[in-house]
């Protein structure tokens, strides 16, 4: 049994940064790509950024490439989320995630809801224009 526990989230004007921070209990990271999610009202929950079990492969979403960074430090079991240049199209929740199994493959960074199976509560990120 996995839990997962964001944190940092907030309001933010645009153009400013947040690093949002996914604590994990239960089972290490190791082995195990993580992915963070968002959902704004009235949207389905979009996939954002993934990382291999490694910390060596990532995946991003278009729409951040270029702003968001995922991280993580098995050694504290957290996976981060640090967002630069945000705009008032990045506000929603934004879910930590990580699939049931331990990853097969070096190269596995999952970007389907499907792929995974534990998830956070979420946190808000709200950004001013």
């Amino acid at each position: 049994q996995v839990q997962l526990v964001e944190s940092g989230g907030g309001l933010v004007q645009a153009g400013g940064s947040l690093r949002l921070s996914c604590a994990a209990s239960g089972r290490t990271f190791s082995r195990y790509a993580m992915g963070w999610f968002r959902q704004a009202p009235g949207k389905e929950r979009e996939f954002v950024a993934a990382i291999s079990w490694s910390g060596g492969i990532t995946n991003y979403a278009d729409s951040v490439k270029g702003r968001f960074t995922i991280s993580r430090d098995n050694a504290k079991n957290t996976v981060y989320l640090k967002m630069n240049a945000l705009q008032p199209e990045d506000t929603a929740v934004y879910y930590c995630a990580a699939p049931a199994g331990e990853s097969t493959s070096y190269y596995y960074v999952p970007r389907s809801k499907g792929e995974y199976d534990y998830w956070g509560q979420g946190t808000q990120v709200t950004v001013s224009s």
